[in-house]
């Protein structure tokens, strides 16, 4: 198995590097959120109608007896096509940032500030990512809160968005997505590093002692860890942007004013809700995204990611 996992090695900080961890962001994000989409379509219309369903299990109930197992995945296209974009940018632009930034810092200061630098290069990645995402994300969750169907497809959604809305009708959830996927994506990456690092001090040998399955059951756990930081951190932005791309805009309503409208509607208790199921899909997105990313820089035959190693700069 260690043999099938290795390949032949890319140049660190090479374009080709670059291109393989922005496709590891590909597959990472994309079907680890594709997968989840049940989870997520419980979670998003909760947000918006608490009395819908009592739980989860209640609304995969109700959602399967009125539409059928699709109905289960309502909403999977746009996580998938927005997903994968916003994989690619994430990991490929955290990468290039933390590069940029270790370089401009300093090989000492660089390991000295690494949790600043792993914030920095993760907001940096994730500035840039949430742009691509936001019109996906915008109809995804038409797709899975409307009372009734908003579309038979991505394709129509999509049209039908632009001709009612327009380009704002896609990007009037930009700034409360930045508000809930920049600070999660710190959170990701700095809490990840750093729990990697500590999970290797416990075990008591250094990272490259360990084979690559070893290495990659690591990346597993630490990525759960940091999952449920995530899911925390970023939650009252989630359930604003879940009502936003629902609500319309009162005449002359900006997108500030009426982010302050809902968050007074919702209240402290409706600004948490959802939370257990968010920290449970999270957790396990998170997790299986490290999983996946990792792999596939070991397929590459590059380093997981984290700790000493080749992650340090060169």
């Amino acid at each position: 198995m260690e043999k099938v996992l290795e390949k032949k090695t890319i140049e660190l900080y090479s374009g080709k590097y670059y291109v393989t961890c922005a496709f590891g962001g590909v597959l990472a994000c994309g079907l680890t959120h594709t997968f989840v989409t049940p989870l997520d379509l419980v979670k998003c219309r909760r947000q918006v109608d608490a009395n819908l369903y009592k739980g989860n299990f209640d609304g995969w109930k109700k959602i399967y007896r009125a539409e059928g197992f699709r109905g289960l995945y309502t909403g999977w296209a746009p996580t998938l096509i927005g997903y994968s974009f916003q994989g690619a940018a994430k990991y490929g632009f955290y990468e290039v940032f933390k590069k940029k930034y270790s370089d401009l810092a300093g090989e000492e200061n660089a390991h000295k500030y690494r949790t600043t630098l792993y914030l920095a290069a993760s907001a940096s990645a994730e500035f840039f990512a949430d742009i691509a995402l936001c019109p996906w994300e915008a109809l995804k969750v038409r797709m899975q809160t409307s009372t009734v169907p908003f579309a038979n497809s991505a394709t129509e959604g999509f049209q039908k968005i632009l001709r009612s809305e327009g380009a704002n009708g896609f990007y009037k959830g930009l700034t409360p997505l930045w508000a809930r996927q920049i600070p999660y994506t710190m959170m990701k990456f700095a809490s990840f590093e750093r729990t990697v690092e500590y999970i290797y001090k416990s075990l008591g040998k250094p990272k490259e002692q360990y084979n690559k399955l070893e290495q990659l059951g690591v990346s597993f756990l630490g990525g759960y860890i940091a999952g449920v930081f995530c899911a925390i951190v970023s939650h009252p932005a989630d359930t604003l942007v879940s009502k936003l791309n629902n609500v319309k805009k009162a005449d002359g309503e900006s997108t500030l004013a009426l982010s302050i409208r809902l968050t007074k509607e919702l209240g402290f208790t409706g600004i948490w809700r959802g939370l257990g199921t968010r920290v449970i899909m999270i957790g396990t997105l998170t997790a299986l995204q490290w999983l996946i990313y990792d792999y596939v820089k070991v397929y590459a035959g590059l380093p997981t990611t984290g700790s000493s190693g080749g992650d340090k700069k060169k």
